[in-house]
């Protein structure tokens, strides 16, 4: 090593630079100066090579055999350090500009008030790295930076796991800033049987949902979707309670709804993680408790025996079950009943979109 490190056009000292011109200066050897200055050849020539830190007891020694302060060596070592660290953050600060490239500020401008920052990159990244509380945009790049991420029939991409990261760290944090008492699943089933109840009351269902899970020990976090995080919701253990994020990726109210109750359903199995649309799996387990939830299995196949979809129909049928109309289709529509296309999407299906608070 060397006792010096460029950087630039910027130079950090080590002490050992400082007390290699001392050791010349004094016209003794390194073995007859450490003999003075009470410690071994090989600590003085570690020091002197900035291979080892200087420590107070050196400091000590140095300021009495010199005649100086402490505070001189120790600042010596602490200006060292100093600059060390903002090398080492400028080289951290380039391997993350590579992660935002991925990241979409306009996202955290038009959901959270951050600052316009226009061209700005380094400075958005800032803001970014401080609005997660993480130490470094590099760590989004990990598949198990806060939840696991469940079976998979594809690799999800880099870009996905950034920006899935992302959202996941928005959650918790919002998770951890609400007090809640702890998880109680009895009380959170019946708090997902009262959310049932609200699949109409579109204007004022997301809080007296999110009111009811919370007394259930359960944090709903409702985020809008953020670009190229490819995932519909997530669910992790925090602390005694549970975080249950939905977005409005699939923004109408029968994947809505359908999403939430999927969700649901991996936190009444202990089935934490992330919900990326091509998953395996434990999916298949949380789609038909969501399928169930939403629409009775019998009362489903007695509707669909009849073979007649037609608006009336399928408003009459929702109306029986207490259920949005917009959910009926869509169970219709994914089990290939209606098409996609149908003219009745436009009738029946209300879409949602999430506005931050």
């Amino acid at each position: 090593m060397s006792n010096y490190i460029e950087y630039g056009n910027q130079i950090a000292f080590h002490p050992g630079y400082y007390i290699k011109e001392l050791v010349d200066d004094s016209g003794l050897t390194q073995e007859d100066f450490s003999k003075r200055l009470d410690t071994t050849p090989k600590n003085l020539s570690k020091i002197i090579n900035g291979e080892q830190g200087l420590s107070r007891d050196m400091a000590l020694k140095l300021s009495r055999m010199l005649g100086t302060t402490v505070e001189y060596w120790l600042n010596l070592q602490k200006k060292y350090d100093t600059k060390i660290a903002e090398f080492e953050s400028q080289d951290e600060l380039v391997l993350e500009r590579e992660i935002f490239k991925n990241i979409d500020y306009k996202y955290f401008r038009e959901n959270f008030n951050s600052p316009e920052l226009s061209r700005k990159v380094d400075d958005q990244i800032r803001y970014v790295r401080e609005f997660l509380n993480i130490s470094t945009l590099n760590v989004l790049k990990n598949n198990d930076l806060a939840v696991s991420y469940r079976s998979y029939s594809s690799e999800p991409s880099v870009t996905n796991i950034i920006n899935s990261n992302i959202m996941v760290q928005i959650s918790v944090n919002k998770t951890l800033e609400i007090e809640s008492p702890r998880y109680n699943k009895k009380l959170f089933e019946e708090a997902i049987e009262y959310a049932l109840t609200l699949t109409t009351e579109h204007k004022t269902f997301v809080k007296q949902i999110y009111d009811r899970f919370l007394e259930a020990g359960v944090v709903f976090v409702l985020l809008p979707n953020l670009k190229n995080s490819g995932i519909n919701g997530a669910t992790k253990k925090v602390g005694n309670r549970m975080m249950l994020m939905v977005n409005d990726r699939r923004a109408y109210s029968d994947t809505f709804w359908f999403t939430l109750l999927h969700e649901c359903g991996h936190i009444i199995n202990g089935d934490y993680g992330l919900t990326f649309d091509n998953e395996k799996g434990n999916e298949d387990a949380a789609d038909k408790y969501a399928q169930d939830k939403l629409i009775d299995p019998e009362k489903y196949i007695s509707f669909v025996d009849s073979y007649s979809f037609t608006e009336e129909k399928i408003r009459k049928f929702a109306s029986e079950i207490n259920r949005d109309p917009g959910i009926v289709l869509g169970r219709l529509q994914n089990d290939g009943y209606i098409s996609y296309t149908t003219p009745l999407s436009k009738k029946l299906r209300k879409k949602y979109k999430v506005v931050v608070s």
